[in-house]
């Protein structure tokens, strides 16, 4: 029997590996259309591949799967984050958890990862076919299986022959980007991270919460990723030109104004711009405070008026920029869309149209926000699809 892999990353290696240790007679060859393989593992996380994630400050799926949380709910019964860590300590890579619930490997190198899936591979004889672009199942009429597990397609050609087929497609677009802001106030603060923000899109439900960072470009951090991840569709419909609140402190309004009053009373004779009690970084505060008061922004804590006071609260919980564009992470993205749900069986993630033709990985219309959870999804829908081939033999 013979499988076909079309695409070499993550989810293709994960499927390759497992579907030999289940299978050992079973002949797996990878095509992949670059002449390398696991280029993203390899970027992921900076260069450490933040691999999954603990998953203990998470609920509900829907907090960090905004695409396809109902799937990943079905399928962690085959294989969840718990059984990635297992896998990969069996396997020799250990692994650490972050404080943030963040999983790396212990060696802080995506090498960990990816010499891993090599070694595994060679042990295994798994083919790899470097350069071969597959895009017809004419292809591979030799082969018994194929999973296609491509990856995002940010411009929808590379599903264009499943679409072909009959395969439904969820429109791509990008997703986990930074946001551009066209205000020079604002970048010539680069460099400033806040710990703890929520950011959200004015007029929507859509928020994310989490440390922030000011770049030369606009706004970044992983709070900024995840309100990308959430509002993909959305931004991406208005061409990525939308306000965006910041809400810099994590202090209920109520309290803030407490602060406010409280500071006003102890510290009377300081300027504002040399007193901050909400510990944010001094030149943050100062901007703040010029934004909210202009030209008034030295005052002393007494002189201030309860208008004053009100403009400030207003600042720290609803600080307004113009989205102007999207920014790149690095050479990290992930790709919003793909094969429809509709067009898979949520148990076996094998096509509808097509049978023997499986799907794992970004391909699919699965995405998550940043720290681990898009790998996790690759790891799940990959061991899926190699448990569904194994079934079908036996």
């Amino acid at each position: 029997m013979k499988t076909a892999i079309i695409g070499g990353g993550a989810a293709g290696f994960f499927l390759a590996v497992n579907l030999k240790e289940m299978m050992p007679e079973m002949e797996v060859t990878i095509f992949e259309r670059a002449q390398r393989v696991l280029t993203k593992v390899e970027v992921s996380g900076g260069g450490r591949c933040n691999c999954t994630n603990s998953f203990e400050d998470v609920t509900d799926l829907r907090m960090v799967y905004p695409r396809g949380h109902r799937l990943m709910k079905r399928l962690f019964n085959v294989f969840d984050y718990q059984s990635a860590f297992a896998w990969f300590e069996h396997h020799g890579v250990p692994l650490i958890t972050q404080d943030n619930q963040c999983v790396f490997p212990a060696a802080q190198d995506s090498h960990a990862i990816i010499n891993c899936f090599l070694t595994l591979a060679r042990r295994h004889q798994v083919q790899i076919c470097l350069g071969r672009k597959i895009q017809s199942l004419d292809a591979l009429q030799d082969y018994d299986f194929i999973a296609v597990t491509t990856g995002g397609s940010p411009k929808g050609e590379g599903l264009r022959w499943l679409a072909d087929l009959g395969h439904e497609i969820e429109q791509p677009v990008p997703s986990l980007f930074t946001f551009q802001v066209a205000d020079k106030s604002l970048t010539a603060l680069m460099g400033t991270v806040v710990g703890q923000t929520t950011v959200m899109i004015p007029g929507t439900k859509l928020h994310a919460s989490g440390p922030l960072l000011i770049t030369h470009w606009g706004m970044s951090g992983p709070a900024i990723l995840k309100l990308s991840s959430y509002a993909a569709r959305l931004l991406a419909e208005k061409e990525y030109k939308l306000p965006v609140s910041v809400r810099w402190t994590t202090a209920r309004d109520s309290d803030i104004e407490n602060i406010l009053h409280e500071t006003m009373r102890v510290h009377s004779s300081k300027q504002l711009p040399t007193f901050n009690p909400f510990g944010l970084p001094q030149r943050l505060w100062a901007f703040l405070m010029t934004r909210s008061l202009a030209d008034r922004w030295e005052v002393r804590w007494h002189e201030l008026g309860k208008k004053d006071v009100n403009r400030i609260v207003n600042i720290l919980c609803n600080d307004t920029y113009q989205i102007s564009g999207r920014g790149t992470f690095k050479d990290e993205f992930v790709t919003c869309g793909g094969i429809s749900l509709k067009s898979v069986n949520p148990s076996t993630l094998e096509s509808k149209l097509v049978p023997r033709l499986f799907f794992a990985g970004e391909v699919l219309d699965v995405d998550g926000v940043t720290g681990g959870f898009n790998f996790q999804a690759a790891w799940t829908t990959a061991y899926t699809v190699a448990s569904a081939i194994v079934s079908k033999l036996s």
